[in-house]
């Protein structure tokens, strides 16, 4: 499909429901459009759902995030939940969770994603990626999207739950075949059949953990207690299925973009390089740039005001990150990839009480990718057509054929 330079006049006209709206509008230049114009737009009633508030400047974003007493996530945090009703998980999965609960739960996941209690996953990640893109610079050309960013966070989400080595392959498999319907190749049935596969799995292997607890995500989640109360077995698999599911997205289409970037940007790539720029401040840019899950949202329970328009208890209200991220009022020349960029307030992922959970194991993650690229790759070429995902919620590729140059092995001498 062909993206338009420009954008319909009629901002109401615009259907952020409908996958094909990104990829045939410039993005930038809408987002651009609605901060300007109208910062917190109401969205018309598009099919049998409720219209929705869209907010897209950075401090609109940002303060309703960390609002959770006029704002919840209870009824959906997302376009196609929100718009429906509801979420099925509500109060049970942390990220549709409120309150005192969602308080405790997180508090109790977190023993396992501190920086120390993740030292022996991160240097698996290093290790898996390195190897990983060792073998790829000895190829002619491969898809990066599947043979390498797919393999490493899904890989690095079952080291952290303790999945048996033996079942990684089926739930790999599982877990493309439910994110599947981004691609517009699949039914949403084969989705749903896919989650539901997931979560039968999980609720075996929570059992199996309580008689034999291990160190591991689902250990601590089987074996954990809160108010006095052991969690349920739908709180457990249901926060594993959001782990396996969350833990994959951000990171996978990130080091896909960060690819995608370096070829729409060789000097950024250069500066990689040659070390002009750090790590860290590399991956800050490279999820500000990608910024790859495009919104989340909340339902207001309060009549509440936000930048002059009345936002009444029961609306639908939309975050836009992909919009936050490109915020003149926040970021200098928001629209060049910057590498070097300090400081970068990103809400990549999120920001307030329900602040990504996996957002150290995430920037790990890419941060691999990065050193790893920088170390062995001299030379990034496409080899192909790269494929868009079909989504109003995810944001990147599902295909992306690449050729490397591997850097010459240093002197033995």
């Amino acid at each position: 499909m062909a993206v338009h330079d420009t954008v319909t006049t009629d901002l109401d006209a615009l259907d952020l429901t409908d996958p094909r709206t990104y990829l045939t509008v410039d993005e930038d230049v809408m987002w651009r459009r609605l901060r300007t114009e109208r910062p917190v737009h109401w969205h018309r009633p598009v099919g049998d759902g409720p219209g929705f508030w869209v907010l897209s400047r950075h401090r609109d974003v940002m303060a309703v995030y960390k609002d959770d007493t006029s704002f919840t996530s209870e009824r959906g945090n997302v376009l196609a939940t929100l718009l429906k009703g509801g979420d099925s998980a509500a109060g049970k999965m942390l990220a549709v969770t409120d309150g005192h609960r969602h308080a405790a739960v997180r508090t109790l996941m977190l023993r396992s994603f501190g920086p120390r209690m993740l030292a022996s996953v991160v240097d698996g990640v290093r290790a898996r990626t390195d190897r990983l893109l060792a073998e790829m610079v000895e190829r002619e050309r491969f898809d990066f999207a599947t043979e390498v960013a797919e393999q490493i966070p899904i890989a690095t989400i079952c080291d952290l739950l303790g999945v048996p080595l033996g079942d990684r392959r089926y739930l790999l498999g599982l877990n493309q075949q439910a994110l599947s319907s981004t691609t517009g190749e699949h039914t949403e049935l084969d989705s749903l059949t896919a989650r539901n596969d997931i979560l039968m799995y999980f609720s075996e292997l929570a059992s199996h953990r309580r008689e034999s607890p291990s160190d591991d995500v689902i250990s601590v989640l089987a074996s954990g207690v809160v108010d006095g109360e052991p969690l349920s077995d739908a709180e457990i698999v249901l926060n594993c299925y959001s782990l396996i599911l969350g833990g994959d997205e951000t990171s996978r289409l990130s080091m896909i973009g960060a690819v995608a970037a370096f070829l729409d940007h060789p000097e950024q790539w250069d500066a990689l390089k040659s070390g002009r720029v750090t790590l860290e401040s590399a991956v800050e840019e490279v999820l500000r740039w990608v910024t790859p899950t495009m919104h989340f949202g909340r339902r207001a329970v309060a009549d509440v005001v936000v930048d002059g328009e009345l936002i009444e208890a029961g609306d639908v209200v939309t975050l836009w990150n992909t919009s936050a991220n490109r915020d003149e009022e926040v970021f200098d020349r928001p629209g060049q990839f910057d590498l070097g960029r300090t400081p970068n307030k990103h809400l990549t992922f999120g920001y307030g009480p329900h602040f990504c959970i996996g957002a150290f194991l995430g920037r790990a993650e890419l941060h691999a990718v990065l050193d790893t690229l920088r170390r062995r790759v001299a030379g990034i070429e496409r080899a192909g057509e790269a494929n868009r995902l079909h989504s109003n919620f995810l944001r990147g590729y599902a295909r992306f054929p690449v050729s490397f140059t591997a850097e010459p092995s240093p002197n033995p001498a």
